[in-house]
């Protein structure tokens, strides 16, 4: 591992001569590139840089041991070595994580889709929650949320809502959500007060660009009609909601939030793009899903991976068998303790894979 972080010391010390270079400053592309990857690199080079100046003190303080000293400098030379042999362990426990192979997707916006599943309206209203826990969350990491599309239910709820989320690193954090969410409380809709279970769906899928997905247009249908609204009432008269099918996989994308046809052609396109990309990601995953299969997981929806317990403001991960007692905090946006967990259970998996040692 050491060579590899050798290695990528030289590279990111080469890209910083590059940068310097007028040829370099002078090609927008070129530049781009050099400092994005420059820039992927920076924590792990950052770390290494340290690593090596530890384990340079580290050498000093042992030399420093085997001469003559009084009792009071070796004590201070003792705690000096305990302290630079746990910051030693830190580093490289740090280096590990950040040598892991990165997702390429992990940067991108997400799209999101959330379909009430099991329970009718109840599981439609939930689904509701969940879109307004994912916008919350959303806020506090400063990115934005477009609405796609969307079914409402009678109630207030959705029976289907497609979204996305723009912002730097959506993916990497929100990857982990996509399965069955299952809620467990009193239905707005059940006047004996008895506790029901319902469940909502979560698909979250990476944004997929033109150049990854290439559609063309002989390849697709492209349908309009009349937006509607809860119940299924009209809520234009004019054709502006558009459906498009991809015909060789038979996919299919809806847009009829905007007014204007073009727009909602573009926003289906959008989330057509990603569904062809995730259904390729899931075929990939799938060659290999009879010599591993990961305990976290990132896109099997029919996994049960959540409850939500309100009796009890509860929230279980049954993945990783992480218990929360803060419901409505969750449900508020408060997502991080769960993300980083699953991150991190992730990232054990990998180094538990790999077995390397520094």
């Amino acid at each position: 591992m050491l060579d590899k972080l050798q290695a990528l010391a030289d590279r990111y010390e080469k890209l910083s001569e590059l940068l310097c270079d007028p040829d370099v400053a002078s090609d927008p592309k070129r530049l781009r590139e050099y400092s994005k990857e420059q820039s992927d690199m920076q924590e792990a080079y950052e770390a290494y840089t340290e690593y090596k100046s530890v384990v340079q003190q580290l050498d000093a303080a042992k030399e420093m041991l085997g001469e003559k000293l009084d009792d009071e400098m070796r004590e201070m030379v003792k705690m000096e070595l305990d302290e630079l042999s746990e910051r030693k362990q830190q580093l490289e426990d740090r280096l590990h994580i950040l040598m892991l192979p990165k997702d390429p997707n992990d940067d991108k916006n997400v799209i999101v889709e959330i379909r009430g599943a099991a329970g009718g309206d109840e599981a439609a209203l939930f689904a509701a929650d969940l879109y307004r826990m994912y916008t919350k969350y959303a806020d506090s990491q400063g990115w934005k949320t477009e609405v796609l599309d969307m079914n409402a239910s009678d109630l207030g709820g959705f029976k289907e809502i497609v979204f996305m989320i723009t912002g730097k690193g959506a993916y990497s954090k929100l990857k982990y959500e996509s399965g069955a969410h299952r809620v467990q409380r009193i239905p707005v809709t059940e006047s004996g007060g008895r506790i029901h279970t319902s469940t909502s769906t979560v698909v979250v899928m990476p944004e997929a660009e033109e150049v990854e997905i290439e559609i063309n247009e002989n390849d697709i249908r492209v349908d309009t009609f009349c937006s509607s609204g809860a119940g299924g009432q009209s809520v234009n008269t004019t054709k502006s909601a558009v459906r498009v099918t991809h015909i060789p996989t038979g996919i299919v994308a809806t847009c009829q939030d905007g007014k204007s046809q073009n727009s909602n052609k573009e926003k289906a396109l959008q989330v057509l793009r990603a569904r062809i990309y995730e259904k390729q990601l899931q075929e990939e995953q799938e060659k290999y899903a009879g010599e591993r299969k990961s305990k976290v997981g990132t896109g099997d929806r029919s996994e049960r991976i959540r409850t939500y317990n309100f009796p009890q403001s509860r929230v279980t991960d049954h993945r990783i068998g992480l218990t929360l007692h803060k419901l409505d905090a969750v449900l508020n946006g408060d997502m991080e303790e769960i993300i980083g967990a699953l991150t991190i259970a992730a990232q054990t998996e990998g180094l538990d894979e790999r077995g390397e040692a520094v």
